[in-house]
């Protein structure tokens, strides 16, 4: 029996306005998680076909996955490692003591079960608060919660450093859901992307705990800077000084946001959704051909006083949040570009701005997040261009 049996046999006029009617959205969110509905997506932005939102929205929750565990099992890696020196402390130091399990960096569990301590309180208030959000702006307009606010609560927790406070995520979450999609009409009416609109938000408003040395390890007293913040002061070759292969980079052992580290992970997600056919390829070719590109021509002109001139696109490749944001957030089909023709163009153009915030502007060593946040901005424009080009080209055929 499903829920509309339920609240029909408690409520007979459920349907004609009775008091449950007000439960109809929360009735819709359970139902579609618990039970497997006939109704398919009919309208923008993902009508096609017989693959509904649903589907798209759990296949891009799956793709997360890697990236989900290869980051807490980072997270607990570079945790134990600098509590080998700094010593541990809080509720987390406690809770392990207590099961036993110690903080030896060279055991797997130990590092897997520290850094879920670290990434299940985020996710979860990260779930709760904006879950409220979405269920009361469903609630106001009379319409069902769609699984997309799943995909921006994951990519949301993922984008966070280990050490946000969990009010600041809260507040960040709300923002994003908020401001960067539910005044816009909801889901797939927003032009931003709702997970870095409020990562963007909390960067803004509160980069002493977004940014810097001391944020990406969770252990007090240490500090560490980020593969960009050093290549960025002392250049990339400086980087295998302080322990930072290429290998290390690309398989994801180095500090940063939980779920960006690894763009072997990354990768894997990529796959996943490009043979589900849920990612674009066109937006994944054209930001590689921007980003490459692009730092082939800053290696050509170089500079004396600018050392990430010389940064090499696979390095770029590797460090900060570009793979994650290449395969999670550029290839978001609605904040994204809409045209075949459009979609290259708006990838490359999101590639070059990478590399220039990143090189050019040295406020922002990361660029990725920005990068992103400019081509959704300038997407819809670039639509209006590539179609405006087509109806003339038609047009020309009959003249």
């Amino acid at each position: 029996m499903g829920l509309r049996n339920f609240f029909d046999r408690i409520e007979p006029d459920f349907e004609k306005g009775g008091k449950w009617e007000r439960f109809f959205p929360i009735y819709e969110m359970i139902e579609s998680f618990i039970y497997t509905p006939k109704t398919v997506t009919t309208v923008a932005p993902h009508a096609r076909s017989y693959v509904d939102m649903k589907r798209i929205m759990t296949y891009v929750v799956l793709a997360t996955i890697p990236c989900i565990l290869v980051g807490t099992y980072n997270v607990g890696l570079q945790t134990n490692n600098a509590i080998a020196d700094f010593g541990a402390s809080g509720w987390r130091a406690a809770v392990i003591d207590a099961l036993g399990i110690g903080f030896n960096p060279n055991n797997p569990l130990a590092n897997i079960l520290h850094g879920m301590m670290y990434f299940l309180p985020i996710y979860i208030t990260t779930l709760v608060a904006g879950g409220i959000f979405e269920v009361v702006f469903a609630t106001v307009r009379r319409h069902e919660v769609n699984e997309g606010f799943l995909v921006t609560s994951m990519l949301y927790a993922l984008i966070m450093p280990a050490t946000t406070p969990l009010w600041q995520v809260a507040l960040g979450i709300i923002f994003g859901v908020v401001i960067g999609k539910e005044v816009f009409g909801g889901t797939g009416k927003n032009f931003l992307n709702p997970a870095l609109t409020g990562r963007a938000f909390l960067y803004f408003a509160y980069p002493a705990q977004l940014s810097g040395d001391s944020v990406w390890v969770p252990v007090d007293g240490f500090t560490g800077a980020t593969a960009l913040a050093v290549s960025a002061a002392d250049g990339y070759q400086a980087l295998a000084a302080q322990g930072m292969s290429w290998w290390d980079s690309f398989i994801g052992f180095i500090p940063g946001s939980m779920g960006e580290t690894s763009t072997l992970a990354a990768l894997i997600g990529l796959a996943f959704l490009m043979v589900t056919k849920i990612a674009n390829y066109r937006m994944v070719v054209g930001c590689m051909g921007g980003m490459i590109g692009f730092s082939l021509l800053l290696n050509l002109i170089g500079s004396d006083t600018n050392p990430m001139f010389a940064m090499p696109w696979y390095w770029h490749l590797v460090v900060g949040g570009y793979a994650f944001g290449l395969v999670f957030m550029v290839t978001e089909p609605v904040s994204g570009s809409h045209t075949n023709a459009g979609r290259y163009i708006y990838g490359a153009l999101i590639g070059f701005m990478v590399v220039m915030i990143r090189v050019i502007n040295p406020a922002f060593p990361e660029g990725m997040m920005l990068a992103i946040l400019f081509g959704n901005v300038f997407a819809p424009l670039i639509d209006y261009f590539v179609v405006q080009a087509n109806i003339r080209r038609r047009a020309k055929r009959h003249v």
